[in-house]
Parts: structure tokens; C-alpha cells; sequence
């Protein structure tokens, strides 16, 4: 008999499929996971483990969990312990509350689409509180993550305008989130560099270049945002979000303000503005400009990433075109339970006077000041090192540093297929055990080569780390020079 003929081969696939590219997840990543059992079937390597610097899993590198959070959790999810004295009434006062909003009173039964109601409602609390501006609950769209609010948001741009594909306008280095994405939908990606001369700030005449070349191929849509910056760690200046501001205006284009790790700013003199602060104060005509605005549980000082919880702020959108996203929304059913419960008790801490908020302070400021010390230790550790350039990590989990390798390295690596920033990074993983992601992954100016490392191992395990990075290094040069 002949052989079944396949309904979808590689010829018939979705092409767009054929063009994403996930590098925090790639090549490197899955190398990291094969040595990962090798060293469990006692294979011999030069080091004893796999240390995983690729993402920004906090918890996954040892970060403890915040014990309130887990707490109400655990209340939500066995209603029993409600009768358990160890758990505070804060924490019960939390449970209660997410339980009388879910039907038939579990966080096993289905919600609205956009989220419960009144977890939205406590949201936009938090928003609120945040800039000081009114938040309307109705512009709060809860999704599992940030990722899945983003990815939501940005399908709504699938569309050709004048026999152009839509662009979106993403920064370089990026966060691949955005280039795998916009692939899969067939939206023309339009990279601005970063300037890492000013601690990768964003300049506008950049902008303005990028805009200029991408309208000869597609019509721009949206400029995407990443502040505080993953893969790069800066933090942008108010003035140079309002100069943002000013040109998404006249560009008409759609803001979205990745802004999932607005507590984690690390160094003296930064301060996060959220983009929906800065427009609104801007007055006339800013404060009617069209905004998506994104924030998750799984960074800042909470490292939830398994939760799978996040919102996006959508304002000044026309009202038959939120229609038209709030019906897309609602094919996807509603978000996941848990991580809407974990987004409430983000939104809604413990507040003075309570019996958890000694405790959750404390835990929240041990891991932000932990988070700072090692974002200096990182950046002063790479700057100590031959051929290295690091900006300060301002904020974020990562510091992207800039390496200069020796030509006889660029030569070795072309000999095996691959980018120079990829050999060295293959290189440090095979003989150290350390997996860091190489620049070419997130986009870098030509002829530079970076890679991302996140700040993450504890601080003595991060200490062994950058002790082993630089033996690696200095036998690295010396090899190849």
C-alpha cells in the first residue's frame, strides 16, 4: 500500500509559521536542556550544572514567592483552609472576595472574557493610585500574561491599508515576543535602533528614519515601547517619552507601552513614568491619543511567571472598534483563574495596619534590593573585563553587554555557519555551563555583538557565575587572539 499522503506538509503549512523566530527559547536553549541530562546520566563536563540566565523566570533562579500572595491563593483554591488560624485575615478577606465574584463561588468555573469585573475594577484601583489619573474598569483587559494581552492586541492590526500590509514599529534590541509575533500575523515589522551610546535611549531621529524607510513597503500602525527595556535595562527619561509622545502623535500612530516591569527600577536618579501618566499630563491633543498599555505578575518584585496573569489599559480607542476587540476577546473564553486571583492581590496588597503588611513588605523589599545590588554587580563585573562595554542596568532583569571579539573567533565562527555572538555564546555554554542569549536573537546595530544576561541567580550563585564568565573569557581571548 502506498504511504498516507499528510493533510499539512511543510509545503502547505502556514508560511508565516516558517518565519518565527523565538531565540529566548532556541538553539542555545534547547543545547542548555540536552546538557541539562547529560550531567544526569553523569555525563563528564567542566562544571556541575546548567546555570539558566536566558529568561527572566525569577523564581525558577531561586527567588522565594511572596508569602501573601500564596497565601490567598492557596485559600482560593481549597476554600477549607478558610478554617486554618495560621492564615491571616487579610489574606482571607482577599480570598473571599475573588471567590464571591467567580460563578457558583470557584476559581474552577469560567469568568467574562475580559476578566472578572471586579478584579478589573481593583486594577484600575491600582492604576489609579499609580498616576494619580482616573481609571476606568472598562478599558482593563485581563489576559494570561502580558504575552497573550499583547498578542491579542496586536492581531487587531492585521490589515492591508492602500494595498500595503500594516507595520509595527519595535525596537532593536527587542524583545523576540514581538518579531515572532508580528511574523505570525504577517504584520511588517519596522525596526528603530536603540542608541547604546546613551544608555539606550530612544532617539527621535531614529525613529523618524525607520518611519521614513517603512512607508516605501507598508503602512505603520503602532510603535511598540519597552520601558523599563528588556533585553537592555534602561529606564527612559519623562522628557524623552513625551519627545515619544509628540511623534506618535504626529505619525498617527498607536502607543503600546510595554511596561511590565514598572518596579523594577534599580538606579539612582531613574524613575518610571507610565506612558498613560505622561500623555495625560501633556494636555491637549496628547491626552486623546490611543494607548495600550501592558503589565504582568510574572516581574517585578512577584516573579509569578507560571501564574500567567497580566492586563492591557486600552484608552481612547473608537468605540465600535473596541466592539470589534472586546468580540475577538471573547473567542478565546476567558483568562486563566489563578493568575486573575494574583493579579487582584498585586492590585490590592496588604495596606498599613494589617496583619500581613510587615511581612509582605519586607519580602517585597528583599527581593527589589537584592534585584539592585545584583544589577550593579553584573554591569560592574562585565565593564571589569577585557573587550567588554556595559551600560548600567537602570532597570528590568537583564543587562545586554557589548563584546568585541578577536577576528581569528569571527573567522572560527563563520567556518561553522554561525554568527559570531551565537559561537561565543555556544562556546561559554559547552565549557561553563552558563546559557546566556546572543544578541543577534533581539537585533543589534551591524558589526556589534552583545548578548542578554538576566540578573536573577541569587547573589552568591551570581557571584560564581560572573567568576566563571570571566576565566572563560580570558582563556577565550587568549585562544583566539
Amino acid at each position: 500500500m502506498s504511504p498516507v499522503q499528510p493533510s499539512l506538509s511543510m509545503d502547505t503549512l502556514n508560511p508565516n509559521v516558517k518565519l518565527i523566530e523565538y531565540a529566548v527559547r532556541g538553539p542555545l536553549v534547547i543545547r542548555a536542556g540536552e546538557i541539562e541530562k547529560e550531567l544526569e546520566q553523569d555525563v563528564k563536563k567542566p562544571f556541575a550544572e546548567v546555570i539558566r540566565a536566558n529568561n527572566g523566570d525569577g523564581q525558577a533562579m531561586g527567588q522565594g514567592y511572596i508569602t501573601f500572595i500564596r497565601q490567598v491563593l492557596a485559600l482560593v483554591t481549597y476554600p477549607p483552609l478558610f478554617e486554618d488560624p495560621s492564615f491571616p485575615d487579610d489574606a482571607k478577606e482577599r480570598a473571599r472576595s475573588i471567590l464571591k465574584a467567580c460563578r457558583g463561588s470557584s476559581v474552577g468555573s469560567y469568568t467574562d472574557s475580559p476578566g472578572i469585573e471586579m478584579i478589573r475594577r481593583q486594577v484600575a484601583d491600582y492604576i489609579e493610585t499609580r498616576d494619580g489619573i482616573p481609571a476606568d474598569w472598562q478599558n482593563v483587559i485581563i489576559g494570561a500574561g502580558a504575552t497573550d494581552a499583547i498578542r491579542k492586541f496586536l492581531k487587531l492590526l492585521i490589515c492591508n491599508v492602500d494595498n500595503k500590509e500594516s507595520g509595527c514599529m519595535i525596537p532593536i534590541p527587542e524583545f523576540p515576543l514581538y518579531s515572532a509575533t508580528l511574523a505570525e500575523f504577517g504584520i511588517h515589522r519596522i525596526g528603530y535602533y536603540l542608541d547604546e551610546s546613551r544608555n539606550w535611549g530612544l532617539d527621535i531621529a531614529e525613529l523618524q528614519r525607520a518611519i521614513t524607510e517603512a512607508r516605501k513597503v507598508c503602512h505603520p500602525r503602532a510603535l511598540v515601547i519597552i520601558n523599563p527595556g528588556n533585553p537592555t535595562g534602561q529606564v527612559l527619561t519623562r522628557e524623552n517619552i513625551e519627545e515619544i509622545i509628540r511623534f506618535a502623535y504626529k505619525e498617527k500612530l498607536f502607543l503600546l507601552a510595554d511596561e511590565v516591569y514598572q518596579n523594577n527600577v534599580y538606579a539612582p536618579g531613574s524613575k518610571f513614568y507610565s506612558f498613560k501618566k505622561v500623555l495625560t499630563e501633556m494636555g491637549e491633543p496628547y491626552c486623546h491619543m490611543e494607548l495600550a498599555s501592558f503589565m504582568s505578575c510574572s516581574k517585578g518584585y512577584m516573579g509569578e511567571c507560571g501564574l500567567c496573569g497580566g492586563y492591557a489599559e486600552v484608552i481612547n480607542m473608537g468605540p465600535e472598534v473596541k466592539a470589534m476587540y472586546m468580540k475577538s476577546i471573547s473567542a478565546m473564553v476567558c483568562p486563566n483563574v489563578i493568575g486573575q486571583a494574583c493579579l487582584y492581590t498585586i492590585a490590592n496588597p496588604p495596606q498599613k495596619g494589617e496583619p500581613s503588611y510587615k511581612s509582605f513588605m519586607k519580602e517585597k523589599n528583599d527581593v527589589l534590593n537584592s534585584l539592585k545590588l545584583r544589577a550593579k554587580m553584573v554591569a560592574d563585573t562585565f565593564n571589569s573585563m577585557e573587550g567588554f562595554s556595559c551600560n548600567i542596568v537602570q532597570g528590568a532583569m537583564y543587562a545586554f553587554p557589548r563584546i568585541t571579539l578577536p577576528e581569528k573567533a569571527i573567522e572560527a565562527a563563520k567556518k561553522e555557519g554561525k554568527q559570531p555572538d551565537v559561537f561565543y555564546t555556544f562556546e561559554l555554554l559547552e565549557n561553563t555551563g552558563i546559557c546566556v542569549i546572543p544578541g543577534s536573537g533581539f537585533g543589534q546595530q551591524p558589526g556589534t555583538y552583545h548578548f542578554r544576561t538576566t540578573i536573577l541567580p541569587q547573589p552568591e550563585k551570581l557571584k560564581s557565575m560572573l567568576k566563571k564568565f570571566a576565566e572563560f573569557h580570558a582563556q577565550f581571548i587568549k585562544k583566539y587572539s
